[in-house]
């Protein structure tokens, strides 16, 4: 059997990292005040963080950051105060997505160990051994991959985190801009409002929740995830009770060491309709789920029990001691801990009037070490005839040496950075006005869409699985930009149909995620960069310029007045037109509620809109129910080199509209280059 994995707990409060440091959790993540993907968690100030740390490295566990939002221009700064501040505390490590902010760690704090969050949104090996390469030292992979991918993103070089109990997200993380356009509050910023536990039904029945999946649980299956070499299982759940996190951590440690975890008791404690392993086990039919009035009901009666997990310290470090007892001379006890000793002095002992202290007596007083880190491992002592010492003596004597054992062990424990940086300079970069119209370009779903828009668009963006030889030739090579799947479920598949394509001329790959970029580059295509490769920031876009993207759509949560101040030579689009994806899932929500057969292509929300549901092999797109429309606003997005237009189900005639800049029919929304996010 592999080395056991570590088990990785949330922490959204220091009560719940007590819970979980002390119920046996190997190493905790935790957000700040700031930078975090749960802002609502109560997260940690500076002065609870330093504490936080102490307590961690006390224990032997390590305590990774959590800046894991992407930021904007004018946050860089603080963000780079932010990480010089925490690094001289002695985090252990930063889960990073903003792909501008791992680059201003990278110049502030040169050694600071970086982990590339789930929601860089990472789904194959070539993805992760790009981060790999760029430095990263763990991949949190998305959660909807199978054993088998993760098995092979488990043999590339990097440490590999795995999600095993919690919430699961309907969207893939990093890719869910429901939030961020429903209620201008963002996912990628930390302030996802949960819009998809509420009510959406294929078929307008206003209990149903389509969007809401089970929790996830693996907890069964860690001997399969030790077994392809998961280096770290984590919990879900920095939003959850101390409770929920010391029981998660208990029974994922009982799962290691062999021992059958308590499912029912995980249930009640919490989960949405019991849990599942679907996307582990690529058996996806029985994944939805809601919060039922049982689940909450079951919790009441277990709290007393979980309590119990974590009343007191565990005593995780054995300390050899040895006392000497002389006439005369200060008493003095010594702890060996490992590599680590202490030494400890008190007043000469007395003569004894009654019964003298012997080595019993000693072991007594020195052994009580039930509120430490510590337990007792052997004790020797050389101590003289007739001597007596004071058990409260002794006491005193254990509680400093306690003290000062634990002091040397949290500074062998933390780590010790250089932080000596500065922000990366950004380009000055004289833009002229720009003139004439936007150069266009659309990303088009069937080939009707792509003939009809390659007379009007710079570029035509076609899917992978259209682009033959036939669509090619009637297009020119020279116009056509190649789209992968947004998720990428056979990697080899995939890069041997790009190098086909490469052949027929068709060398431009438009790249969702890292794992495209990776692809991409190795094949030697010349990359542009979609909107969900999340460039909020000018860092992010510099960053991906040095990668060798040639362009990229900035985000869909930027706003025209962040977007117009980005400092970078990259070529910059923007989204114009078109229904903006809120959602991609591995889950089809219509299948599941009504079957295919009965696909009605759409979700209604409680308020009755309609969400188009775009689907794919692989996956599904839940669309926004209004058309992005900035046609007759243009001249506003004065940053933009170019505008992109997504197409739909549009036909030939509505492409050629569309492309026009002709207002769409029915209602349309500006997005979000107005009202921005939080």
């Amino acid at each position: 059997m592999s080395k056991k994995p570590e088990i990785l707990a949330p922490a959204g409060s220091p009560e719940a990292l007590t819970a979980a440091i002390r119920a046996g959790a190997d190493a905790v993540y935790v957000g700040g005040k700031r930078f975090s993907a749960r802002s609502s968690a109560a997260n940690f100030s500076d002065e609870e963080l330093a504490e936080a740390l102490r307590l961690c490295h006390s224990s032997g566990a390590r305590l990774y950051l959590a800046v894991n939002t992407i930021i904007s221009d004018g946050e860089a700064e603080d963000f780079a105060e932010y990480i010089r501040s925490t690094s001289a505390l002695g985090v252990d490590g930063y889960i990073v997505q903003d792909w501008g902010a791992a680059q201003i760690m990278r110049s502030i704090v040169p050694d600071a160990v970086i982990h590339a969050s789930t929601q860089m949104s990472v789904h194959t090996a070539a993805g992760a051994r790009l981060l790999r390469e760029l430095g990263y030292v763990r991949v949190v992979p998305a959660r909807e991959l199978g054993k088998d991918v993760l098995g092979r993103i488990c043999r590339e070089d990097v440490e590999v985190e795995v999600f095993v109990h919690g919430a699961l997200c309907m969207s893939v993380s990093g890719q869910c801009y429901m939030s961020a356009m429903i209620g201008s509050r963002s996912a990628n910023r930390g302030c996802c409002g949960q819009a998809c536990r509420l009510p959406f039904s294929a078929v307008g029945d206003r209990n149903a929740a389509a969007l809401s999946l089970k929790d996830l649980s693996l907890l069964t299956r860690t001997d399969e995830l030790r077994e392809i070499g998961v280096d770290s299982l984590k919990i879900e759940g920095r939003m959850k009770r101390p409770e929920y996190v010391a029981s998660s951590v208990n029974e994922l440690k009982k799962a290691l060491d062999g021992d059958a975890p308590d499912m029912q008791l995980l249930r009640g404690i919490f989960s949405r309709s019991g849990f599942t392993d679907g996307y582990f086990t690529g058996k996806r039919q029985d994944m939805f789920g809601v919060r039922e009035k049982d689940d909450v009901t079951a919790a009441r009666s277990l709290i007393p029990q979980i309590h119990e997990l974590y009343r007191s310290p565990r005593q995780v470090h054995t300390a050899d001691m040895h006392a000497v007892i002389r006439a005369g001379e200060p008493v003095t006890v010594t702890a060996v801990c490992g590599d680590i000793s202490a030494t400890v002095t008190g007043d000469a002992p007395d003569t004894a009037q009654n019964r003298p202290t012997d080595l019993a007596a000693v072991e007594k007083q020195l052994s009580k070490l039930g509120d430490t880190v510590f337990r007792l491992g052997s004790l020797t002592a050389d101590i003289g005839d007739g001597l007596f010492v004071p058990a409260g003596k002794l006491n005193e004597l254990r509680r400093q040496l306690a003290d000062k054992l634990t002091e040397a062990v949290i500074e062998r424990n933390t780590p010790r950075y250089h932080a000596e940086g500065t922000l990366p300079e950004l380009p000055m970069i004289k833009r002229k006005p720009r003139g004439g119209e936007l150069p266009l370009r659309t990303l088009c779903r069937t080939a009707e869409q792509a003939i009809a828009a390659a007379e009007l668009s710079e570029y035509v963006i076609v899917p992978e699985a259209i682009a033959d030889e036939a669509l090619i030739s009637r297009i020119t090579p020279e116009k056509l930009i190649v789209s992968p799947p947004r998720f990428i479920t056979d990697e080899d598949a995939l890069t041997a149909r790009l190098a086909e394509l490469k052949e027929l001329g068709a060398d431009r790959l438009f790249c969702h995620t890292p794992d495209s970029v990776a692809i991409g580059r190795a094949l030697g295509m010349k990359l542009h960069g979609s909107f969900t490769l999340n460039v909020y920031n000018s860092y992010s876009a510099e960053f991906l310029r040095s990668l060798g993207l040639e362009d990229c759509v900035v985000s869909i949560e930027a706003t025209a007045e962040q977007f117009a101040k980005m400092r970078t030579a990259l070529t910059l689009g923007a989204v114009i037109y078109g229904r903006l994806p809120l959602m991609l899932t591995r889950n089809c929500p219509i299948k599941n509620e009504v079957g295919c057969a009965r696909c009605t292509g759409h979700l209604t929300d409680r308020t009755g809109r309609k969400l188009p549901v775009a689907c794919s092999k692989e996956y599904v797109e839940v669309l926004n129910s209004d058309v992005l429309y900035m046609g007759d606003r243009l001249a506003e997005l004065t940053r933009a080199d170019f505008g992109l237009v997504l197409l739909h189900d549009e036909d030939s005639v509505q492409t050629a509209a569309a492309l026009s800049g002709r207002k769409p029919d029915g209602s349309i929304t500006r997005g979000l280059y107005y009202r921005g996010i939080e």
